[in-house]
């Protein structure tokens, strides 16, 4: 596969994976666009997380393509190899610096010389505040930046840590589960969220929670035993028949 006959972001082509005989990914293939928004959905062991996996360089391959903004194999790279290249993943428990503050967190993620931010002569630029108060703006947690961070509810917590991967400039976003955990609420604002960050970011979301799916009105694909088993709009794969008999019930 030549990666320069794909317009795609994220290409995945004929990804096989197995561990011990059993084959988390099969074949699988998968098309992101850039600028796209898309929710990955399926029963548990559909290989989502592998999916994720093999994308951030957690796991390789045994066989297939994977190709990032037309010119990069994942395949053939480390995780942070991958990472620079702006692919920033969010696992579905948030990792945030407790003892630290709301701000301090942005500011120890953003991108930028991490030397320079260890020195104890470095000062915060003109152009870091700026993307800081940005990032506030994005994540809505103005009101909430002198708190530690261990003070925040779960949902807040979510909101941080995605800021904190925006700080690093991701073209690519992966979402673990957004919202598990959350309060109406909580769900409702990280739906918006989402849609604000797909604005200027390609973002992948894995998610369980049907609600939140239909409320981001993007398109679906729908993977079981580590294939693509239907894509569409939420109401096109609620009525897939083979996608009821596996994940949706009757």
């Amino acid at each position: 596969m030549d990666a320069r006959t794909t317009t795609t972001l994220l290409y995945l082509n004929g990804v096989t994976v197995s561990f011990d005989g059993f084959r988390a990914l099969n074949n699988l293939s998968l098309a992101v666009e850039p600028g796209e928004m898309r929710a990955i959905i399926g029963p548990n062991g559909a290989g989502k997380t592998t999916m994720m996996d093999v994308v951030t360089g957690k796991t390789r391959p045994d066989d297939g393509d994977v190709f990032f903004d037309g010119a990069f194999d994942l395949s053939r790279l480390d995780e942070t190899e991958i990472a620079e290249l702006g692919i920033g993943r969010k696992f579905q428990k948030p990792t945030v610096f407790d003892m630290h503050t709301v701000e301090d967190n942005l500011r120890l993620a953003l991108k930028g010389d991490r030397r320079a931010r260890s020195a104890i002569v470095w000062r915060e630029s003109a152009e870091e505040r700026t993307r800081i108060e940005r990032l506030f703006e994005t994540i809505r947690l103005t009101d909430a930046r002198d708190r530690f961070a261990g003070s925040l509810s779960h949902g807040q917590k979510q909101w941080l840590e995605i800021g904190m991967l925006l700080a690093q400039e991701p073209k690519l976003l992966l979402v673990d589960e957004p919202v598990a955990g959350m309060t109406d609420a909580e769900t409702e604002q990280t739906a918006r969220l989402l849609k604000e960050i797909n604005r200027d970011r390609t973002v992948v979301v894995v998610e369980h929670d049907m609600t939140f799916v239909r409320e981001l009105g993007v398109k679906v694909t729908v993977l079981h035993e580590g294939s693509v088993i239907a894509e569409g709009s939420i109401d096109q794969v609620s009525a897939n028949e083979r996608v009821i008999e596996v994940y949706l019930g009757r």
